[in-house]
């Protein structure tokens, strides 16, 4: 590539500085015939990093977060629901907060695999949070979720009044790891 991308050595005896030209590198990087653009994240392994995951519950939220290696997932303290704004901010939070690289949302699908209302919904407030999010959305399917979240939380020796305390972001546990190792490229939100 022929380019004035850096400086001229004239230029830098000058202002004693060696800076690449930003903006004309930006320029030919994206013109040039021989560097393709990426397409959208097809598969969160496109995007190493944590995962943030939540279980969307009509009064609670459950929230659990991936390491960064996306071997294991842990729950977080819910988040109670209470509007729409307050929900982003504390998700938006918690992204923030761990340097998370995406966001999977439980979809309630009937144990037939249909969508009811519910699973609209989720699809309705995954595509809120894709566009006013910086990661990519993804959603996966939750059925089951809370039974096994229980079974395991039963198996650990928890009494019932802590497991429903913490039902919801274990089952959110529960979500990440189905996701994290299932091929889940077909429910991707696209990032515009």
């Amino acid at each position: 590539m022929k380019s004035d991308i850096w400086r001229r050595e004239s230029d830098v005896r000058k202002s004693d500085t060696w800076k690449p030209d930003t903006a004309n590198l930006l320029s030919e990087i994206l013109n040039s015939p021989e560097i393709k653009i990426a397409e959208p994240f097809q598969n969160s392994s496109d995007l190493p990093g944590r995962l943030v995951a939540i279980d969307l519950g009509a009064k609670r939220v459950g929230v659990a977060i991936s390491d960064e290696l996306r071997v294991t997932a842990r729950p977080l303290d819910f988040i109670q629901r209470r509007s729409w704004k307050d929900l982003l901010s504390r998700v938006a939070a918690i992204i923030e907060g761990y340097d998370a690289r995406g966001l999977v949302i439980g979809l309630p699908l009937n144990l037939d695999g249909t969508e009811g209302p519910v699973a609209a919904d989720a699809r309705r407030l995954a595509e809120n949070f894709r566009r006013s999010l910086s990661v990519p959305v993804f959603l996966q399917d939750e059925r089951l979720t809370t039974f096994s979240a229980r079974s395991e939380m039963q198996l650990a020796g928890l009494k019932s009044e802590e497991m429903e305390d913490q039902i919801d972001s274990e089952s959110a546990a529960v979500i990440l790891r189905d996701f994290m190792s299932a091929d889940h490229t077909r429910n991707d939100l696209p990032n515009d």
